[in-house]
């Protein structure tokens, strides 16, 4: 008898590397989950991971920073997507989730928007860290797909 795979990672392409990523300060304007997520760059990436121990894929490093900050989420990204209510793009704010179409599937790649355009998230081995990336970068700017906003009454498990 054969078992069914949950894929719970990310499959996403990072932008072009050529870009350095972009270091991002912490702000006291800004949520604390935000800042702490800011603190995590440089975590490794680790496919079905959500710790700074062991590393993060996308969905586990979002569920990880909300989780610290009393806010339970799903573990896939696409289950996260499905248990938030919708955010028109034009009115994100700092600590909304950003979602993407990574690999044919809507709700494919998540990150927390920190602000000015910047996203914090967990991409890629490829990549291989928990970076900053940018929404008008052509790639994410392509693969975005909308936005999400976890709060204290809308979590889920």
């Amino acid at each position: 008898m054969s078992l069914p795979i949950l894929l719970v990672g990310c499959a996403s392409t990072p932008e072009n590397q050529a870009q350095p990523p972009q270091a991002v300060a912490p702000s006291g304007r800004r949520p604390p989950a935000v800042n702490y997520a800011l603190s995590l760059q440089g975590a490794p990436y680790r496919y079905g991971k959500e710790s700074p121990e062991e590393g993060f894929d996308c969905s586990g490093f979002v569920r990880h920073v909300y989780r610290r900050h009393g806010i339970v989420l799903p573990r896939t990204t696409r289950q996260m997507a499905a248990a938030l209510p919708p955010i028109s793009k034009h009115a994100v704010q700092s600590g909304d989730l950003v979602f993407f179409n990574t690999d044919g599937n809507a709700f494919s790649h998540v990150g927390i928007y920190i602000d000015d355009s910047q996203f914090i998230h967990a991409p890629s081995e490829r990549t291989g860290s928990v970076i900053v990336s940018n929404l008008k970068n052509h790639y994410w700017k392509k693969h975005f797909t909308g936005v999400r906003r976890p709060s204290l009454n809308r979590a889920a498990n």
